[in-house]
């Protein structure tokens, strides 16, 4: 997450599918160093880096990213980059391919908030259709597969656009901001240097077995 505090009314939304996979890869990665303990001693740790490895990127690409929505704007932690979109810069939210959020300069897609894809609304009910925010709706009141509220990119939409709205409709954002706002981009350099080094650790490791 972000180290930057957010004042007022916080809401973070992560993928449910995303915590699984990240318990999964932790199970994977404790259970094979045990395994390699028992089997072959303490001393074998030393080529236990690809576990190591599998234990980092299920934090880093399925535990740590989410959408935090605040009093400034939406913040979006992805894996290697963390996203700060003040409502004044955001001009649309689109879920075509995920949880973006479109400014006047650039698009930021949300890592935690995947769309479903065109087969998503299959199973779509008809209250997966109602109170949506008025902008979730285009043409005769047609929604999206990414915007129906079971999916993962529009229930991290819907609340993006709910607060969006409300800070409209109660005249906070003034028109005319979004050119001239600008968005926050924070990479992270210590968590793509630790992949590297472990990825590198991972290929000697094997190497030399």
């Amino acid at each position: 997450m972000s180290s930057a505090p957010h004042a007022g009314t916080i809401e973070i939304f992560k993928a449910r599918t995303n915590v699984w996979f990240a318990w999964l890869a932790w199970s994977v990665a404790a259970l094979g160093i045990v395994v390699t303990v028992v089997t072959a001693g303490p001393a074998a740790l030393a080529g236990a880096a690809p576990l190591l490895l599998i234990g980092f990127l299920g934090w880093q690409l399925f535990w740590m990213p989410a959408v935090v929505v605040h009093d400034d704007g939406v913040t979006l932690e992805n894996p290697f980059r963390s996203v700060l979109v003040p409502w004044a810069a955001l001009v649309h939210v689109d879920t075509r391919f995920a949880l973006t959020l479109v400014t006047a300069r650039k698009s930021y897609a949300a890592w935690a908030a995947p769309a479903p894809g065109i087969w998503g609304g299959r199973n779509a009910q008809p209250d997966d259709l109602r109170g949506l925010p008025a902008t979730t709706y285009g043409p005769g009141q047609s929604v999206r597969p990414g915007d129906l509220k079971t999916t993962d990119s529009g229930q991290a939409a819907r609340l993006v656009r709910a607060r969006w709205q409300a800070l409209v409709e109660s005249g906070s954002l003034a028109a005319g901001d979004a050119a001239t706002t600008p968005v926050k981009v924070r990479y992270r350099w210590v968590a793509a240097a630790a992949v590297v080094l472990l990825l590198a650790a991972s290929v000697w490791s094997v190497a030399a077995q």
